[in-house]
């Protein structure tokens, strides 16, 4: 057909088919004897937010041959975490699907063309919508593709397939930090630059571990001349907390607690910046009147911090003669009090003035590798470019700029995640496309979703792996392209636009996810809409168009080839920027805020409160322990779909589950170091290898996220405000497995 053979003749690329990677091909510099490097290109890692450059070495044929860090990229400095150094591993993994694969009659996968697996996609899920409504299809997506493919995937459903409920598994990790930087600045706009890192006097870490889960962030804390001290709030003594100058050890879920007790402290002492809260917030009043409520006595009781404890962490804020900054990531996100837990960490700035100024902020620290991207323009929360789904006169500008008509924009905002799960198990949503996120193994309580499967008429996944826990649930497999094997932008924790290159061809029959979404379109009927959205270069002008005048402009951005030479580039960087930089490269570390001016009408921040909740569920005598979650190792990433194709990072990482245990509950329970243990909660149990040390408090357990049981442990409670799951907090018990013992 016309269509489909123009469209993969043009989205192939300039790559040769002659080079088949390997499993075993690449792993920490290392080059297969049979490949010869000959030129070098630069590119954006696809693991985390970091963002970090990698240089990848590239043989005659244009193919990858190995890589080594970036010594000149403002990010990373010439440094790379394990990850970067295995980036190229997950693209010659033995499992990758190289064909569209539709399950049978007989319940087995079947290889087909692209036509037919086109076809039947555009057909079944055409059925879905004549029995159930136009609604009742749903897409999550993912925070693992470049910003053009968010764009044109949002763009695609909403506006060309007449789909309404669109998240992504940003919801997973970021929602909370753009719910709250948007309440409180009035746009989702992280204040600052990774050279905060080094200019500081006092980084305080709240529900941050980046020494494993942001290694390349914690070298550049550790390199800082300025000898800061480095604070850390978290249950457990993590590795971060083990280098840091002081660590507070506070009661799982108090944080909210902890952050009012201190702007209490701060407020006494008399540390409040009034000429800064006077020119450039609202609400204080209400605020400093809320946090009389919450004295040491009240703080202590909850926290379990002693009142010398409490005093000495107010008066290391309370210097303003000090620069200091605040930090966090999942420990702070995925709570059930989440967003307003975020807010405390952001009053805590405004009190005290520390934002705008180097070493200061309150700064989020973004998971996925294009979080931000997805944040801005995934077509989920927001309209893209931070526009609104509400305001017909925010529709009526993204239609002009797209050339589309206003109707098909829709008016009102996607389901959440956690509501479009709902939805399945009500019957409203009956067919699902999922697009490089495994929600089988990572939605929480996953028990339910499994048991959900069934209420489905028609599951399509689109992935780089056949092997999945959704993709073995699925009825049609679409094979993807992988980072490395693209090309398109993603956008850091620090608001740097980032070029991804293609050094590799996609085995077989697998394409881009760009290429996928434009084949559906033509094969859906609405094609012609999106024919300026050529390639992913040409979204890129396209999403430049709508930034203009928005918080998050680039329009002074020219192309792809300005992103390479500037070595990324932090937004905003406006038409006028440019022109006033006269030929200059932008400056490489620019933060938000140094003029006091916010994004919120009265251009002021807001002080945001509320007041403390109950953790959903406590401990108590049938389950008698507190499960914590988080980063296992700098070597594995998320579900480990791509770190566990690396035999370099499977030998950095423990063999199968572990579980942390505090000394004095393991003598109780007679569990010694290697000792198998099942865990239980109310929806389900797993095993894994016991580690007895005293990082977790006793009546505390921690197991590293990545292993694909420790979702059938977790309680599903969800943020109010930006619906995030809390992932780190639920009540188990454990027992001694009778088995062999295992050694981690």
């Amino acid at each position: 057909m016309k269509p489909l053979e123009n469209l993969l003749r043009a989205h192939e690329g300039p790559m040769t088919s002659e080079l088949v990677l390997r499993p075993g091909d690449f792993g920490l510099g290392r080059v297969p004897a049979r490949l010869k490097p000959v030129s070098t290109t630069n590119t954006v890692c696809g693991f985390c937010s970091t963002g970090c450059s990698l240089r990848v070495h590239l043989d005659a044929a244009g193919q990858a041959v190995n890589l080594t860090p970036d010594p000149d990229y403002p990010v990373n400095l010439g440094m790379a975490c394990p990850k970067g150094w295995e980036a190229l591993a997950p693209l010659a993994a033995a499992d990758r699907v190289t064909t569209p694969l539709l399950r049978a009659a007989g319940g087995r996968f079947a290889p087909v063309g692209w036509e037919q697996a086109l076809r039947t996609f555009c057909g079944r899920l055409k059925h879905v919508q004549a029995r159930h409504g136009p609604h009742s299809v749903a897409v999550l997506s993912t925070g693992q593709i470049v910003t053009e493919e968010m764009a044109l995937l949002g763009a695609l459903t909403k506006f060309g397939m007449g789909l309404l409920h669109l998240d992504s598994n940003t919801r997973q990790c970021m929602a909370t930090t753009h719910v709250a930087y948007k309440e409180s600045f009035g746009f989702d706009a992280p204040p600052f630059t990774y050279a905060d890192f080094e200019e500081s006097d006092v980084l305080v870490f709240i529900g941050a571990n980046p020494c494993i889960a942001h290694p390349i962030m914690w070298q550049r804390v550790m390199s800082s001349r300025r000898q800061p001290l480095v604070i850390v709030v978290d249950p457990r003594r993590t590795e971060t907390a083990m280098a840091a100058g002081r660590h507070y050890a506070i009661q799982p879920k108090s944080d909210l607690t902890l952050l009012y007790g201190l702007a209490h402290l701060l407020i006494n002492r008399g540390a409040a910046d009034e000429a800064f809260i006077r020119a450039s917030t609202d609400g204080y009043e209400a605020f400093a009147l809320h946090v009389r409520d919450f004295p040491p006595s009240r703080v202590c009781a909850a926290t379990g911090l002693t009142p010398e404890e409490l005093e000495q962490f107010a008066a290391a804020l309370a210097d303003r003669e000090k620069r200091v900054s605040y930090w966090w990531t999942m420990g702070v996100n995925q709570g059930h009090e989440s967003t307003r837990t975020a807010q405390a960490i952001i009053n805590l700035a405004l009190l005290t003035g520390q934002i705008g100024r180097p070493g200061t902020g309150p700064n989020s620290i973004t998971g996925q590798c294009n979080a931000m991207g997805s944040r801005l323009y995934g077509n989920a929360t927001s309209l893209l470019g931070g526009y609104d789904f509400a305001d017909a006169e925010h529709r009526a500008h993204v239609a002009r700029v797209l050339g589309l008509d206003a109707a098909l924009i829709p008016s009102a905002k996607s389901w959440a995640y956690d509501q479009i799960v709902d939805g399945i198990e009500s019957g409203q949503i009956r067919g699902l496309w999922v697009i490089a996120t495994d929600p089988a193994h990572s939605w929480i309580n996953q028990g339910r979703l499994a048991a959900l499967r069934s209420k489905l008429e028609f599951l399509v996944v689109q992935d780089m792996y056949a092997t999945t826990r959704t993709a073995q649930l699925a009825d049609l497999i679409l094979p993807a392209a992988g980072w490395g094997e693209k090309e398109g932008v993603l956008i850091n924790s620090e608001r740097r636009l980032g070029l991804v290159r293609k050094v590799a061809r996609a085995p077989g029959a697998a394409l881009s996810d760009f290429a996928i979404f434009k084949l559906i379109a033509e094969y859906w009927g609405c094609g012609k809409m999106f024919a300026r959205w050529s390639s992913p270069e040409a979204v890129f002008q396209l999403l430049k168009e709508l930034s203009r005048g928005q918080p998050c402009d680039f329009s002074g951005v020219r192309d792809y080839a300005h992103l390479a030479e500037a070595r990324g580039i932090q937004w905003p960087w406006t038409e006028a920027s440019e022109m006033a930089a006269s030929g200059r490269a932008p400056q490489r570390q620019r933060r938000l805020f140094a003029d006091g001016r916010f994004f919120t009408p009265r251009r002021r921040a807001r002080f945001v409160f509320d007041h403390p909740r109950p953790m959903p569920e406590e401990p108590d005598g049938s389950y008698p322990f507190l499960l914590l979650t988080g980063r296992g190792t700098s070597a594995q990433w998320h579900t480990g779909s791509r770190t566990d194709k690396s035999a370099v990072l499977r030998k950095l990482a423990p063999r199968g589950a572990i579980i942390e245990i505090n000394p004095v509950d393991a003598r109780r329970l007679v569990i010694r170091a290697g000792d198998r243990v099942l865990i239980q909660s109310r929806r389900g149990e797993m095993r894994a290898t016991a580690v007895v040390t005293p990082t977790v408090q006793a009546g505390q357990v921690f197991i590293p996220m990545h292993d694909d049981q420790v979702n059938r442990l977790t309680f599903a409670a969800f943020d109010p405000h930006s619906r995030q799951p809390s992932y780190k907090a639920c009540a188990v018990r454990l027992k001694r497995a009778i088995q062999e013992r295992r050694s981690t």
